[in-house]
């Protein structure tokens, strides 16, 4: 149904997550992510946005990706449909697959990279993803786009695609949440907004709105 990809750049402490999937609003149900905790996917065929929501609050208080991750699968009887990845603020990653998804289904977790999917055309998907996640781009948001277009060359979502989501949280800069609900060739379309987000002339005011450095920032009076 889904392929996600979770990843921090160590060199600038950003977060960068992305996801496409047969069905609609991919953004809405699969991704979250928090600059203080790190990001969560929660998807499979009866997805649950309390694991998505209880391992990121988690991991704010100090949980580890992994312990995290084990914690709220463990207790959840319905698991077995489920498919849960996490990356906390450390580059830590955890990764849950149950059961009962439907093939093929499966996780790859690394230091600082956690991808999954299920109804994936086949293993090859992930690996696609993992390949074009460690090559060099301008930007992180160039990288997710990369892996997901590396993912639907190789098959990506048996059924195709409708929807597809990126998110990059940085210390620097406000959240770049950005989404294609419903399109027949979603991949495409996110790549038109992202461009279109980065030079929209709204751009230089996310300049004067508060992040992570600077929480109070704002535009300031002229003093003259």
């Amino acid at each position: 149904m889904t392929f996600s990809i979770l990843m921090y750049d160590r060199e600038t402490g950003s977060f960068a997550a992305a996801a496409a999937t047969g069905s609609l609003c991919v953004g809405g149900w699969v991704l979250r992510g928090d600059i203080e905790s790190g990001l969560v996917a929660s998807q499979g065929t009866a997805p649950s946005t309390f694991w998505r929501d209880d391992v990121l609050r988690r991991m704010y208080s100090g949980d580890r990706a992994e312990a995290a991750v084990a914690q709220v699968t463990d207790a959840d009887p319905g698991r077995g449909h489920r498919q849960l990845l996490a990356l906390d603020r450390c580059g830590d990653t955890g990764g849950f697959t149950g059961m009962q998804s439907v093939n093929y289904a499966g996780h790859m977790t690394d230091r600082d990279l956690a991808i999954a999917g299920n109804m994936l055309a086949g293993p090859q998907v992930l690996m696609a993803m993992h390949e074009a996640a460690e090559g060099e781009y301008a930007t992180l948001s160039d990288r997710m786009l990369a892996v997901l277009d590396a993912a639907a060359t190789v098959g990506g979502d048996a059924r195709g695609l409708q929807s597809a989501a990126l998110l990059v949280l940085s210390p620097e800069r406000p959240p770049l949440d950005l989404r294609i609900d419903y399109s027949d060739d979603p991949l495409p379309a996110l790549r038109t907004l992202c461009l279109r987000a980065h030079r929209s002339p709204y751009y230089d005011w996310l300049t004067e709105v508060p992040v992570l450095k600077d929480r109070y920032r704002a535009v300031l009076p002229d003093a003259s």
